[in-house]
């Protein structure tokens, strides 16, 4: 039949394109997401003051694990951040804490948490009676309090989310925005003089910075990290 040369040539030019590339994540907006976590290699990130990961960060099953709760294990990405939307799940073991901070410039301080804000990762059911509290669950590590109990628990993946746009600041947790604020606004500061922080002047003062998870407080896992610029 006439038709069978005609089909082998169709297939035969098809087969000979080239490979379309594949398109980078995008949301309605075309703004693009960048992937921080392949579930492979850890090539977006690198120990707080190292040039390398801590060596207790391994993959489990396609997300990045803390397996060695010690001094050192804290990681931050390789790039810094300014206005930003974070996307993340994460887990924690019974009685697990963690944080995931972000604005964070490592040569102001020897920890993380001595520049960036934190949003808490905790196993809510083991602390404070179950209660909320300004150190629950996505809390701004206290300083605010979640404005309701939304943790899954123990060993259950969470989905969060941090949006940092200027001074403006919210945290997500399980489709849910916990808390709201203004950095730097006299309501916050206020907050600020009343917690843990109060005493490190370089607390919440960086404008820009790397995104940071704490990696000593317990086993911790890590999946689907991405990230889109918003400035």
């Amino acid at each position: 039949m006439k038709f069978l040369p005609l089909l082998f040539l169709a297939l035969l030019l098809i087969a000979c394109q080239p490979a379309a590339e594949e398109a980078p994540m995008t949301d309605d907006a075309g703004s693009e997401w960048i992937s921080l976590f392949d579930g492979q290699t850890f090539d977006h990130w690198r120990g707080y003051k190292q040039e390398a990961m801590p060596e207790g960060w391994i993959v489990d099953d396609g997300a990045m694990y803390a397996s060695t709760p010690a001094g050192g294990m804290d990681i931050v990405t390789r790039e810094t951040f300014t206005d930003f939307d974070f996307e993340f799940e994460w887990k924690v073991e019974e009685g697990g804490n963690s944080g995931v901070m972000w604005h964070v410039d490592e040569a102001a301080g020897d920890y993380p948490w001595m520049t960036g804000p934190e949003y808490q990762l905790l196993d809510d059911a083991a602390f404070n009676d179950g209660q909320i509290g300004k150190n629950s669950a996505a809390s701004n590590y206290d300083v605010q309090a979640p404005s309701e109990a939304v943790t899954k628990p123990a060993m259950e993946w969470n989905q969060a989310r941090i949006v940092v746009q200027g001074a403006h600041v919210e945290h997500w947790l399980n489709g849910v925005k916990v808390v709201e604020y203004e950095k730097g606004s006299e309501a916050h500061m206020a907050a600020v003089a009343e917690s843990k922080w109060t005493g490190y002047a370089t607390y919440g003062t960086t404008s820009t910075g790397h995104i940071a998870i704490q990696g000593d407080h317990g086993a911790v896992w890590f999946k689907n990290l991405r990230i889109k610029r918003l400035d």
